[in-house]
């Protein structure tokens, strides 16, 4: 007899920067096929781009929910976002950023937020950098996300305030 395993649940927030109008059916209906519910998302103009649309919502899933619900956005054409899954029990907390210049961004976080780097990946940046301060500095940006953060920064500012809507994953 087989033991069945206890699905480990979490929780997360979709940030949806900016994207066309004509997007936003398609995001809900991707997020419905993510979390196998109905989503009704409650779309704003984004002030930080005039023509497009945002919106901000958390969820509960199993863990690894965050990373189906970024995969299920990447590569839209003018989409900008962020998933964040909380830690849960065996799993890190993660942080999706999609630009559409930069395409999308992984990193771990820790309890309060920060990006985390393992030491396997700060020893391979130390070794590529072999003593070069520029070249060091810019794979830590790199890892850290920098370039996302800096693009998103301004359309995060424009959606404080913003009401979240709590999904739950159904299943």
């Amino acid at each position: 007899m087989s033991a069945v395993m206890p699905r480990v649940m979490t929780r997360g927030v979709v940030f949806i920067h900016s994207t066309p109008t004509a997007l936003c059916p398609h995001i809900a209906w991707a997020l419905e096929g993510v979390l196998d519910t109905r989503v009704s998302l409650d779309w704003v103009p984004q002030p930080a781009e005039p023509g497009t649309m945002r919106t901000e919502f958390s969820w509960t899933g199993e863990a690894g929910t965050g990373a189906y619900i970024a995969s299920a956005m990447r590569g839209w054409d003018g989409l900008r976002y962020e998933v964040v899954e909380e830690a849960s029990r065996g799993s890190d907390g993660m942080r999706w950023t999609h630009t559409p210049s930069l395409g999308i961004h992984q990193s771990r976080l820790s309890a309060n937020g920060d990006v985390v780097v393992n030491e396997d990946r700060l020893r391979s940046i130390v070794e590529q950098a072999a003593g070069d301060g520029v070249r060091l500095c810019a794979e830590l940006d790199r890892t850290l996300g920098t370039d996302w953060d800096d693009e998103l920064e301004v359309y995060r500012h424009a959606g404080e305030g913003a009401p979240p809507t709590w999904l739950h994953k159904v299943g």
